[in-house]
């Protein structure tokens, strides 16, 4: 009975290293419980509001947690206004949603001042972006603390339009992010849409003898062209996943598959055999192993939410999360 006993508890002990180690560096499954209980509620209450307002916010809040994770680690550091902010790079012009966290904030000051960090915020309402736009859920773990630095000098390690699959490899490898979840992550581009400036280059004038980018299907071609015409409308604004801009599913991955991608880091991933694999895989394509694209989202995006991030004394707590404290 007691070797029993024993063996129970250790299993106890190893799930817990492990749970810890999924969670990562001081982050866990409900850390507010005590301190402020409602704090994902109003978070996602305040999400729900603003997104039923104005659905483009949703791809805007899952892109700037991105945008966040990817320099400095998860620390709310692209919140922060200002001269020379992380904000002010050109890669974060486009950002959108600053508002939805600045609400959520307020509410969360007057409900538990000094507690919840924009950092953790920002997380919540990526996933809750996500569902709202039709993904599954994920447990969110919380306890980051807001960085101290914020500067548009460290905004270059973002992936860009125009990387290459390798490129794109190397900067999710230096977080500690694989091939899937590159490959998965990029697919939060089934929601939302891109500026022609950021693709332009592939409709025109790719090859030497002039021609667009010979990926790009004809039919698919045309359509873009005229979305997106010569020397004029670098703002104008294209789905990322065609026929599916706000529904949250794995047709950006079809669009690959039948040369439709639009922005050439995201065609690379069909043309390149170490991400295809996924890309099919996500398609269920015969002959491989399956995956559920919802359920993958969730779990990469747990991993990449825990990029560098600041807890215990490490940080601050801000008031505002506009600004330093």
């Amino acid at each position: 009975m007691e070797g029993t006993l024993f063996k129970v508890l250790f299993l106890l002990f190893v799930l817990s290293i492990v749970s810890t180690l999924v969670h990562g560096q001081g982050t866990s499954v409900g850390f507010y419980s005590s301190t402020c209980p409602k704090a994902e509620s109003i978070v996602k209450s305040t999400v729900t509001s603003h997104v039923n307002s104005d659905s483009s916010l949703a791809p805007g809040l899952l892109r700037m947690h991105f945008h966040d994770c990817f320099v400095q680690g998860c620390d709310a550091s692209v919140l922060v206004s200002g001269s020379g902010t992380e904000k002010t790079a050109f890669p974060n012009l486009g950002l959108r949603g600053y508002e939805v966290i600045d609400d959520a904030k307020t509410q969360l000051e007057t409900a538990c001042p000094g507690v919840v960090s924009c950092a953790d915020i920002l997380a919540l309402a990526a996933r809750d972006s996500v569902v709202l736009s039709g993904g599954l859920s994920w447990q969110v773990p919380t306890g980051r603390r807001d960085g101290r630095v914020s500067q548009a000098s460290d905004v270059n390690n973002l992936p860009g339009p125009g990387d290459s699959v390798d490129v794109q490899k190397q900067k999710f490898a230096a977080k500690g992010l694989n091939t899937q979840d590159l490959v998965t992550l990029v697919g939060g581009h089934t929601i939302g849409t891109t500026a022609c400036q950021f693709f332009s280059n592939r409709l025109r004038n790719f090859t030497t003898n002039g021609a667009a980018d010979p990926s790009i299907d004809p039919s698919f071609l045309s359509q873009l062209q005229t979305l997106c015409p010569q020397n004029s409308g670098a703002t104008n604004r294209v789905a990322l996943d065609n026929g599916s801009q706000n529904k949250f599913d794995n047709s950006y991955y079809a669009n690959l598959r039948n040369g439709r991608g639009i922005l050439q880091s995201d065609q690379a991933l069909w043309n390149d055999d170490s991400t295809k694999t996924f890309v099919q895989r996500y398609l269920g394509l015969r002959g491989l192993l399956g995956l559920t694209f919802n359920v993958e989202f969730g779990r990469s995006m747990v991993k990449m939410s825990n990029i560098g991030v600041k807890t215990g004394t490490d940080g601050e707590i801000r008031k505002k999360c506009s600004a330093f404290n």
